[in-house]
């Protein structure tokens, strides 16, 4: 179901929408593709920061016991 609502935009964006448009693809129809693809990429782009998040703090303690794996054959190697 659609819903109709009203906006106002400069006659310049209107020209870039009827620009962008396909053959008979109305400016609504434009509209609505363009705010999809914004939507998306922010949910990407929120999914990223979340994955980048638990990479960095998973690598942070992957990093400390690689420090203490390597401590450890440091001090075989100098004892043995």
């Amino acid at each position: 179901m659609r819903v109709k609502t009203s906006i106002t935009l400069a006659p310049e964006t209107l020209r870039a929408i009827d620009a962008l448009a396909d053959e008979g693809e109305s400016r609504s129809e434009v509209i609505e593709r363009a705010v999809l693809d914004v939507l998306a990429r922010r949910r990407r782009a929120a999914r990223d920061a979340r994955e980048l998040s638990a990479i960095n703090r998973d690598a942070e303690d992957l990093n400390r016991e690689m420090a203490a794996t390597l401590d450890f054959q440091v001090d075989l190697f100098e004892a043995g």
